[in-house]
């Protein structure tokens, strides 16, 4: 047995089969992640992922858009936008506030429900001062005198009222943003979710 794996550790069409492997899995997650890239749409920061789901799908983009965004429904089903930076492009943190303003009849217009949720960098949820992970259509959330509904971003609960509050993951983390039943201004492509804006203190 011995001599067996001694052989293997020096065989070099062993070794050029492990590095041959090694290559064929590297250059497979690149072209996946390429594949995937060239199907969003990012747009004041949330990336959307249009054709996922769609049976009219090549391979490629299938398994591409299966890595991206697993067991998901068709865009007119279920809407998804996910968010990992602010609107001035670095990535969103615990260590920090943000404001996520709807302007008076912006929120997300559907036929069920929407919901924010805040995760960890993989997708998670994480256990928060609440409770809860998300904030939806459900939810109560108070508008201002404008109209306008603004949801605060944070880790630590606000000194104020917290009833718009969403608590978020002490570090790095991102926003994904659900509609279900999506209405015809999502479907074709018109509505475009608010950046996510860091509070200056």
């Amino acid at each position: 047995m011995n001599g067996f794996l001694v052989w293997i550790a020096g065989s070099g069409v062993v070794q050029g089969v492990v590095i041959g492997l090694t290559f064929a899995y590297l250059t497979t997650i690149l072209v996946l992640g390429a594949a995937a890239k060239a199907q969003t749409r990012t747009v004041n920061g949330w990336s959307a992922i249009r054709k996922a789901g769609h049976p009219g799908n090549g391979l490629l983009v299938r398994a591409a858009l299966q890595k991206a965004l697993p067991v998901v429904n068709v865009f007119e089903e279920a809407a998804y936008w996910t968010a990992a930076r602010d609107d001035a492009g670095a990535p969103l943190s615990g260590r920090h506030s943000y404001r996520l303003r709807f302007p008076a009849g912006q929120l997300p217009p559907n036929d069920a429900f929407w919901s924010l949720t805040a995760t960890d960098t993989a997708g998670y949820k994480v256990s928060t001062p609440t409770g809860r992970s998300s904030v939806d259509s459900h939810s109560g959330l108070a508008a201002s005198s404008d109209g306008s509904v603004e949801i605060l971003l944070q880790h630590g609960q606000p000194s104020g009222t917290a009833q718009n509050w969403l608590a978020t993951p002490p570090d790095r983390f991102r926003l994904m943003l659900r509609v279900y039943l999506p209405g015809a201004v999502i479907v074709d492509g018109g509505y475009e979710v608010p950046p996510v804006a860091r509070v200056l203190s």
